[in-house]
């Protein structure tokens, strides 16, 4: 498996874990009624934290880029494109989509878009791999 590829595996793992726990942080599944909020509809869930709040607009946000990158990685993947740019550009993507989830938990506002950017530009290494070829 290629590294791009490898990469892919791990996000989905990553994005999937923290939407695991932006649920759990809204539900405060930690507590009694959290648990039951948890294992039930969700109907009447409390307002979230601001803490919480902010782990799930990470959450959604690393969902919408994650379906960017698996199509570019399954893109460069079919079209037999690994190369060294596609790899930098995956190790970007992910690395700062990891770091980015951090920072926007802990309400760091203009770092986060810094990071976020970081991810973009992996992003479009990947695109510019597959353009030229």
């Amino acid at each position: 498996m290629t590294a791009p590829l490898h990469m892919l595996v791990g996000m989905t793992v990553f994005t999937w874990t923290v939407l695991m726990l932006a649920s759990l942080a809204k539900a405060q599944a930690w507590t009694p009624r959290g648990m039951l909020l948890a294992f039930g509809n969700r109907a009447d869930m409390p307002a979230p934290s601001p803490a919480a709040a902010r782990l799930d607009r990470a959450a959604r946000n690393t969902l919408e880029n994650f379906l960017l990158f698996a199509a570019l990685v399954l893109a460069a993947h079919v079209a037999n494109v690994v190369t060294p740019q596609v790899t930098l550009g995956a190790h970007l993507f992910v690395w700062s989509r990891m770091v980015f989830v951090l920072v926007y938990w802990a309400g760091i506002p203009f770092l986060r878009t810094a990071v976020w950017a970081i991810g973009v530009v992996g992003l479009g290494l990947i695109a510019a791999a597959l353009l030229v070829h």
